[in-house]
């Protein structure tokens, strides 16, 4: 289990290869933490206040007791995304001596989980609380106010969620301005890194307290993923090159909730029912009839090519796909899009029994037409800055990895994701 969820670790923004090629290309992709003394190398680069130079034998060992101060001081030091002009020491918390040499400001260094945060950082803070929780569910239905209240508290004493919500801001800010791009992808960068080894240090410690945090920061960290763009060569369950990225992801969180399910859905994560989704108006039956009357036809196609030991996989995940169309369309009748559709549309991936996903990242060409099909509900979710790209991306990766004789079964997928005139 350890193996997939510690593999997160291996997430790194910079060496990104977009699709979108506005988007600042890095030296590398993958960076672990070398722990090198005093400092790593990585927070070297970063300029940021290293765990390891305060680290102890007892602060290493998983038996014993953290530190948990009441209050924190503060002090500032200069950010790297900006330059204000420096300015008299604010007071934070009820301490006086705090220590302002500049702009960013930073917990003590003899506070051993100390974080940085900047002005540049305030701002991502104030732009997820004001606009960018708003994308991220549906406030009608999001009683307990998870995505605005919650996660920003769950934020402050654990570390990996506040990273991720700050990339998640920085992202949407690239999306709403094309301009600073590059300045708001390299903070996204930074967070994403940061609050993925924070979470990767807690993972051999997953219980019934920290269980939700856990498994919200491996969430987070798939919507980063998502909200980063695709990448060229990575089609979500399969890759040019290696093992697909975000199946690790996938994997990682199925891990998490295989241990801890009925913990995690419990309190205000509790999945809560919607009323208003009952069933498919009679504007979109017409459309779904094509989806399943095409679905269909694939299925005769694998009833006769599919043999051996895969063909009831192929069977299944086929069989699959309607009900899935359906909850989607139920959704997409009662007006939700978008990130609302997430559940529904993962889950069909998410159910799929490991042998099965294997021969998609094998790219096994029936797994693939299966897969094209399933690609059609990505584009119902472009309505949602996270996903826009996505549908088109994966299926032309799926059209480059078939052989000319598979072609014709996409045409459909194909004419839905990319109408023609």
């Amino acid at each position: 289990m350890w193996t997939f969820l510690r593999s997160l670790i291996c997430f790194h923004l910079r060496g990104y290869e977009p699709v979108d090629q506005r988007l600042p290309r890095y030296a590398t992709y993958t960076s672990q933490c070398d722990e090198k003394k005093p400092s790593c190398t990585n927070c070297l680069h970063h300029s940021i206040d290293c765990d390891f130079s305060r680290s102890t034998p007892t602060s290493l060992s998983p038996s014993a007791p953290a530190a948990s101060p009441a209050r924190h001081r503060y002090r500032f030091k200069e950010s790297k995304y900006q330059t204000l002009a420096s300015s008299s020491p604010n007071e934070w918390g009820q301490n006086a001596d705090t220590n302002s040499v500049a702009v960013q400001c930073n917990l003590s260094a003899s506070d051993s989980s100390a974080r940085g945060i900047s002005f540049a950082d305030l701002e991502l803070f104030h732009h997820y609380t004001t606009s960018t929780y708003r994308t991220l569910s549906e406030e009608s239905i999001d009683s307990h106010r998870v995505w605005l209240i919650h996660l920003p508290q769950w934020g402050i004493s654990f570390p990996s969620i506040l990273h991720l919500l700050l990339a998640l801001a920085a992202l949407h800010l690239c999306h709403q301005q094309p301009d600073l791009r590059r300045q708001y992808v390299m903070q996204a960068d930074d967070h994403f890194t940061f609050g993925v080894r924070s979470v990767t240090a807690v993972l051999s410690q997953l219980n019934s307290e920290n269980c939700q945090l856990i498994y919200m920061s491996a969430v987070l960290i798939s919507l980063v993923y998502f909200g980063h763009g695709p990448r060229s060569g990575e089609y979500l369950v399969f890759s040019d090159q290696g093992r697909a990225e975000w199946l690790v992801l996938m994997r990682g969180v199925r891990s998490i909730l295989s241990s801890k399910r009925d913990e995690i859905f419990s309190g205000i994560l509790e999945p809560q029912s919607d009323d208003s989704i009952q069933h498919v108006t009679s504007e979109l039956q017409a459309e779904l009839l094509k989806h399943c009357t095409h679905i269909a036809e694939l299925k005769a196609l694998i009833d006769a090519q599919a043999v051996g030991s895969n063909r009831d996989l192929f069977i299944h995940a086929v069989n699959a796909l309607p009900e899935t169309f359906e909850e989607v369309y139920k959704m997409r009748s009662a007006g939700r899009d978008g990130v609302a559709l997430l559940p529904m549309v993962i889950g069909w991936i998410y159910r799929r029994p490991e042998p099965f996903v294997v021969l998609l990242e094998e790219k096994e060409p029936l797994a693939l037409l299966i897969l094209a099909y399933w690609s059609i509900l990505l584009k119902y979710m472009t309505t949602s800055w996270l996903f826009i790209g996505w549908d088109e991306h994966v299926i032309k990766g799926i059209r480059s990895s078939l052989n000319e004789e598979f072609l014709e079964w996409i045409q459909w997928p194909e004419a839905v994701i990319r109408p023609r005139g």
